[in-house]
């Protein structure tokens, strides 16, 4: 919601500044990528925050109805969300590309981790349910 909240704030009076009308009809992105750099990392952060994460959302909502307490995986849950938070900090605010992806793919890491921590379980409960 952050980053929403953010990109709102900035987008809007840059189209105001802009006099920028919405065309429903312009191809989707052209419009806005007439607004400033600094303006559109925001809403590309936003978009990002769209993608990958939604597959945490659903390891760690599967690792909780799967009733898993394991301090490492709330570890590397944690390491994920910290990891995430620096990326839309980095995208935001600077957009160095070589940093970004360095942050992205650590980012990956701990979601791999998370991923083994969930078919780990699913496939013990399986087997148990199984005997």
């Amino acid at each position: 919601m952050v980053m929403w909240v953010w990109m709102y704030a900035l987008r809007i009076p840059a189209m105001l500044a802009m006099k920028m009308k919405p065309d429903p009809n312009a191809p989707s992105g052209v419009q806005m990528s007439m607004l400033p750099p600094k303006v559109r990392w925001k809403a590309d952060n936003y978009n990002h925050l769209m993608e990958q994460p939604t597959v945490f959302y659903a390891i760690t909502i599967s690792l909780a109805l799967l009733g898993s307490t394991e301090s490492s995986a709330v570890g590397l849950a944690w390491a994920y969300v910290a990891l995430r938070v620096t990326h839309s900090f980095v995208q935001a605010l600077t957009n160095k590309i070589e940093i970004r992806f360095l942050v992205f793919l650590l980012s990956n890491i701990p979601l791999f981790g998370l991923t083994y921590f969930a078919a780990r379980h699913v496939f013990q409960l399986t087997f148990v349910a199984s005997a």
